[in-house]
């Protein structure tokens, strides 16, 4: 495995996906190295009824410590929240988490551009921030507010996804930086302190 030359600060990683983004996360979080100084923010459409058995399974994959997000829970680096079902998943100012049951955004509720755009406005740029499978257009906007910030923007390779929808959708706004596989995604958030 390569090493990764990009050497920048990351205080949050953000990842969302929608319809083929399991598969995605199933061969990525297993090459996630162990006491990543940053946390991960898993961001999946999913059905409001939730599935309570997607945190352990995701857990499963991963040498990091895995939770479903709970109402207020700090921010913690080394960790992997996943955003709960049927909630949007926002960050507030103080880096912790709060959760919103407002109207649904790109039809789904957690939104992706929801939980980007509330991040990018307190982590700026030290935020890095993963576009994978999908097949409607959320998250696009999501990318466009952390690029502003100046955080990093990555797209899954459209190629290499199951539905391509939502990375090419997000690549078309040009607010992304890196086009990547799963194994180059690994390197990079491998690579970033």
């Amino acid at each position: 495995m390569e090493e990764n030359p990009v050497k920048t600060r990351c205080e949050m990683l953000l990842i969302g996906g929608s319809a083929g983004s399991l598969e995605v996360l199933f061969k990525l979080l297993p090459l996630l190295k162990a006491g990543l100084p940053f946390p991960v923010i898993l961001v999946l459409h999913r059905r409001s009824s939730g599935d309570s058995s997607l945190t352990g399974l995701l857990a499963g994959k991963s040498v990091l410590s895995t939770s479903e997000v709970e109402d207020k829970d700090e921010i913690l680096p080394g960790h992997i929240y996943l955003a709960p079902a049927d909630y949007h998943l926002l960050i507030e100012k103080d880096r912790s988490f709060s959760l919103d049951y407002s109207e649904k955004i790109n039809f789904s509720r957690p939104s992706i551009d929801v939980t980007f755009e509330s991040a990018a406005g307190v982590y700026g740029s030290s935020l890095t921030a993963a576009i994978l499978s999908g097949a409607n257009e959320d998250g696009t906007a999501g990318i466009m507010a952390v690029k502003n910030a100046g955080g990093r923007t990555i797209a899954q390779l459209p190629e290499s996804a199951q539905m391509p929808f939502m990375p090419q959708h997000a690549i078309a706004s040009g607010a992304v930086d890196e086009i990547l596989d799963v194994q180059a995604m690994a390197q990079f958030f491998n690579g970033l302190e």
